[in-house]
């Protein structure tokens, strides 16, 4: 007899407490199933998600400034930049599967549709596993592993920063930490290409092309938590970035990839104009 699907919320906090990548993987994939598959009448448990998610013992988490930075004419520095796109990608997981599972009854609780944000963040969650799969096949190709080469914290310390406030999660993950990497892909993409690495180049143009679409729906729900809320949008990024992110939002920018997911230029540089959205 084939036992019941859990509730979508059990099963994407399955894959926060999911350790291992592999498992995570398949627990991401098995969340949208149960997504998919949801019976009408079915109740989550009263499981909360964890304030950090599971992770396996490598790779070693280090220092920014300690990561492995090498040219990508060797196989070496290329397996470090796979590497470090891979740790995103891992992160990016349990960033959208927390963000499904946190936030779900904060949005309900505003008056928005929670079940359209549950599943939007569910769907990403499972991309982003697809990506690390993609990312980790290519480590595999160089005879690597993900866990190889130390790694920092940094993405899940911005999500821990922003735990107890979605406008804020909504501000510093997709609208900064992913906006940043539209900035930067498509430069990793040229020199990979020029390094004959025309394989990783391919995988990170998947990324990059979902991308746009996962900071799009960041910044969908951010701009209508914002109206729920009688906030400015754009002031109250700025204010959010403030508070939360350490850094700053610096140039250069990829307006075009920015402005296809909804970000135009007001939001994140000093230009004329009233700052309405």
């Amino acid at each position: 007899m084939t036992e019941p699907l859990p509730h979508p919320v059990d099963a994407a906090i399955a894959v926060l407490t999911s350790r291992e990548p592999a498992a995570k993987v398949a627990a991401a994939r098995a969340a949208l199933t149960a997504l998919e598959m949801r019976g009408p009448n079915q109740a989550p448990t009263d499981a909360a998600p964890p304030m950090r998610p599971a992770r396996p013992a490598r790779p070693v988490l280090t220092a920014p400034g300690n990561v492995p930075k090498r040219r990508l004419g060797s196989p070496e520095g290329r397996i470090a930049l796979l590497h470090a796109v891979a740790h995103i990608e891992f992160n990016a997981i349990d960033l959208a599967f927390d963000m499904a599972a946190r936030f779900y009854p904060v949005v309900s609780d505003a008056g928005l549709d929670g079940d359209t944000f549950f599943a939007d963040w569910i769907r990403i969650g499972e991309e982003e596993a697809r990506h690390f799969s993609l990312i980790a096949a290519r480590l595999g190709d160089y005879g690597a592993v993900y866990g190889d080469v130390p790694a920092h914290d940094g993405l899940w310390e911005a999500a821990d920063a922003t735990a107890h406030d979605v406008l804020a999660r909504l501000a510093i993950a997709p609208m900064v930490l992913e906006a940043r990497g539209l900035d930067v892909t498509p430069g990793m993409i040229d020199r990979l290409t020029g390094a004959g690495d025309k394989k990783s180049a391919a995988v990170l143009q998947i990324i990059y092309n979902d991308e746009i679409g996962h900071v799009a729906c960041g910044k969908r729900w951010f701009h209508e938590f914002c109206m729920a809320q009688g906030k400015e949008p754009k002031a109250t990024f700025r204010t959010l970035c403030s508070q939360h992110y350490a850094g700053e939002l610096k140039p250069p920018f990829n307006h075009a990839a920015r402005a296809a997911a909804g970000m135009d230029r007001t939001y994140y540089e000093e230009v004329d104009g009233d700052g309405s959205d």
